[in-house]
């Protein structure tokens, strides 16, 4: 027998009559059954009560007719428990004893009236829930659609936030309320990170955002075309090494900025993290070096490429240049010992002294100057940021 048995509809009607009342009772077993409807005031009384009128309308107006259900209102229900932010196994108990109420309510009517037998209540049974179920599903997809705009709506607006942030085109004011609607705190120690996309508009660092909230490391990240842009706010125990590591495992190329301390030095701290990006590899991860050399050459790109061009051309116009810049290199790091610049590379170090020959003989500046170290230290970090 289908729902439309005869005496449903009389029976449907009994109880459209009698709406308000079941509603009520209804709505105060949702209300005292179901935890998140206990503990929240997100959902007010009188919004839960005109949804479970609403929605018991619906049916009732279907089985009197026999045709299938208007599902405006089931869809109205969806749309706004995802605005109050009910969880959706709630919603859905909630609709459970909506219609397990419904249901009660007709087989008592139908028992006290001699409407319907209870072998044709039995035959009824899964047509009338298979109409509860079409007005679950309903309000179900609703719901999702509407979690889905709002999650799109946010992510757009906390991308364009993140690029006020990192262009600095915010005033003192709007960074607090920035800062606020990203989650991030207005001072502390952050970094950011420019890692480089796989292709335009691509993500380097899929679900990054969730990998750092897993060691308390809070973030806001930008897509750009060819970068995925964040800004990662450090707690007390947090590392920069413990962000370089995450990265790593992510096997993206990602440049990382110094930690700084107020987010106001976002743009120059995303400056930073795009020179440390510059000449990686795939896959290789490297936190820009927060010397004061460094930041010079950072802070004037145009005047270090001529700073670099003028005292290493000579060494730039070679075949084996990469040799001789590789030694020099080295022997900075080494603090001067060409004995541990030779361990390091691999070679004798008279290798690495008559390397260090030739670079003072192409530059004409003598390593045992101060003047001349200082001015080739400076062309090779000048060269380090802009190849």
């Amino acid at each position: 027998m289908s729902r439309t048995a005869p005496g449903l509809p009389a029976v449907a009607a009994t109880l459209l009559a009698r709406l308000d009342p079941l509603a009520a009772e209804l709505t105060a077993r949702i209300r005292a059954e179901i935890g998140f409807y206990v503990v929240s005031d997100d959902v007010p009384d009188a919004s839960l009560a005109e949804s479970v009128r609403d929605n018991l309308r619906l049916i009732l107006h279907a089985l009197i007719a026999g045709d299938p259900p208007d599902l405006a209102a089931a869809h109205a229900t969806g749309r706004e428990r995802a605005v109050q932010s009910a969880p959706l196994p709630e919603v859905l108990a909630a609709f459970r004893i909506g219609f397990g109420g419904l249901w009660a309510a007709i087989a008592a009517e139908a028992r006290a009236t001699g409407a319907i037998d209870d072998a044709a209540l039995v035959d009824m049974v899964a047509g009338v829930w298979q109409l509860a179920g079409d007005v679950a599903d309903a309000m179900t997809a609703a719901y999702r659609d509407a979690v889905a705009e709002m999650m799109l709506r946010d992510e757009h607006r906390r991308s364009v936030l993140v690029e006020a942030l990192l262009s600095g085109e915010i005033d003192q004011q709007s960074l607090w309320e920035t800062a606020h609607a990203l989650r991030l705190p207005v001072e502390g120690r952050f970094v950011v990170v420019a890692a480089a996309t796989p292709e335009p508009g691509g993500e380097a660092l899929p679900g990054i955002a969730s990998r750092l909230a897993a060691s308390d490391i809070r973030s806001a990240w930008r897509l750009q075309p060819h970068q995925q842009v964040g800004v990662l706010a450090l707690p007390a125990p947090a590392t920069v090494d413990g962000v370089l590591t995450v990265l790593r495992r992510a096997n993206a190329r990602a440049g990382v900025s110094p930690v700084y301390r107020t987010l106001r030095e976002t743009p120059q701290a995303l400056q930073f993290a795009r020179l440390a990006l510059r000449g990686l590899g795939d896959g290789e991860v490297a936190q820009f070096a927060d010397t004061p050399l460094a930041v010079l050459m950072a802070a004037a790109p145009a005047e270090a490429g001529q700073v670099a061009a003028r005292v290493l051309g000579p060494v730039l116009a070679l075949a084996d240049r990469a040799r001789l810049l590789d030694t020099l290199e080295c022997w900075f790091d080494a603090g001067g010992s060409a004995a541990e610049a030779a361990q390091r590379l691999f070679c004798h170090p008279n290798t690495v002294r008559y390397r260090l020959r030739r670079v003072e003989e192409l530059t004409g500046r003598k390593l045992t100057d101060p003047r001349a170290v200082a001015e080739l230290s400076a062309a090779l970090q000048a060269l380090r940021m802009h190849p």
